[in-house]
């Protein structure tokens, strides 16, 4: 702290410069917070998720799976409960009020995902009632649904055996997704209504969830559910819950790769701007510098000036960077579901900051430290 001061007055010699470099810091190392804490946080949740847990899909993306395979794959020793997802998909009123609907064989379903909130007597109700409904409390406050409304739901995929792309469907209660997340689906109808009811495809789903009674097991179940439907015409492919995230997340592409390619990109050239300014800031001091060597200031202490001045300047913008990707974070909720800013990005920005400040720092202030006084003062 003795010598702040110089720092301080080198610093902002030129603050044009000053600021519009701490403000390409401070821009790259907001999208650096943002681009890894959604990367890390999407992650972490696909690292955590349940493993007692398996998903059957279809080997060919193009391809559904057989209703029949439903107590096949109960059969298997270890599998306590088996259902399935058949994407519906539709909207309300408009195309664009999307809604997430899935078929499903809702009993099953909800005694797999333990940790969804609902209440017994609405899923008493949903086996009474064929056409019923039941959505989630965030997507019922979103449209004023309530218990007992008749809604309409539109779709371009499932025509009714009438013609009609208009289904309707009668809610009869709603459910707390809190603890799994916000992409969680969060409309189901009853699969035997939505099988008899629609103009094709009958018999037939997209995929297989299927809980088990120990996750040590699950190697050797998933590989007996692939080997049960081997050769057939609907042939299986079995994920823990977390694989088949990953799955779903490749095939829209290499998430981590995208990410590390844009903050390499942007940190590669704000490393040469950082550069290229301590650099001119070095350049146009040299007379100033000389004269602290001659006042008695030693080698290293003119290289410690200069290296100082270029980690305030790099983790000072930095770190409000990260700041701000941090308070906008929050308002992804939306899109990202309840995911806070992982402090592992944080400790990464700030690793990186002191790493920038470094390369860009020490050419300068090695040239500074090998200043010759008489060739300085002499502008040679």
């Amino acid at each position: 702290m003795k010598y702040f001061h110089l720092v301080w007055a080198g610093l902002w010699r030129k603050k044009a410069r000053t600021i519009l470099t701490m403000l390409s810091i401070i821009v790259a190392f907001l999208l650096f917070g943002l681009l890894q804490g959604i990367n890390q946080g999407f992650n972490d949740v696909v690292d955590n998720l349940d493993v007692n847990r398996l998903y059957i899909s279809p080997k060919s993306a193009m391809d559904g799976l057989p209703i029949s395979y439903q107590p096949r794959i109960k059969a298997i020793s270890g599998v306590e409960h088996v259902s399935h997802w058949t994407y519906f998909g539709g909207f309300y009123r408009e195309a664009k009020n999307a809604i997430p609907a899935f078929a499903t064989d809702v009993p099953e379903l909800f005694a797999i995902f333990k940790e969804i909130k609902i209440k017994p007597e609405y899923l008493d109700q949903m086996q009474r009632v064929r056409t019923g409904a039941l959505v989630s409390d965030v997507l019922a406050r979103q449209y004023g649904w309530k218990v007992g409304d008749r809604i309409p739901v539109g779709t371009s995929i499932w025509t009714d055996k009438q013609g009609s792309n208009t289904w309707f469907f009668d809610i009869v209660g709603t459910f707390d997704v809190s603890a799994y997340g916000m992409g969680f689906p969060s409309f189901y109808i009853n699969y035997e209504y939505y099988d008899e009811a629609k103009a094709f495809g009958q018999g037939v789903v997209h995929f297989y969830l299927a809980s088990i009674d120990d996750p040590l097991q699950g190697p050797r179940i998933a590989k007996e559910i692939d080997a049960q439907f081997e050769n057939s015409m609907g042939e299986t492919r079995t994920d823990t819950e977390s694989g088949f995230a990953k799955r779903s997340l490749e095939q829209v592409g290499d998430i981590n790769f995208i990410v590390n390619a844009i903050v390499g990109a942007v940190l590669f050239t704000l490393l040469f701007l950082t550069a290229n300014t301590m650099m001119q800031s070095v350049r146009e001091r040299i007379p100033e510098l000389a004269v602290l060597k001659t006042l008695g200031f030693s080698d290293q202490k003119v290289l410690g000036l200069v290296l100082v001045e270029s980690f305030i300047l790099c983790t000072f913008a930095a770190l409000i960077g990260l700041a701000i990707a941090a308070l906008i974070f929050p308002s992804l909720k939306a899109i990202l579901g309840d995911l806070p800013m992982p402090m592992t990005v944080v400790a990464m920005g700030a690793g990186l900051a002191i790493i920038v400040a470094i390369i860009s720092g020490l050419p300068p202030a090695v040239r500074a430290q090998r200043l010759n006084i008489v060739d300085a003062l002499a502008g040679r």
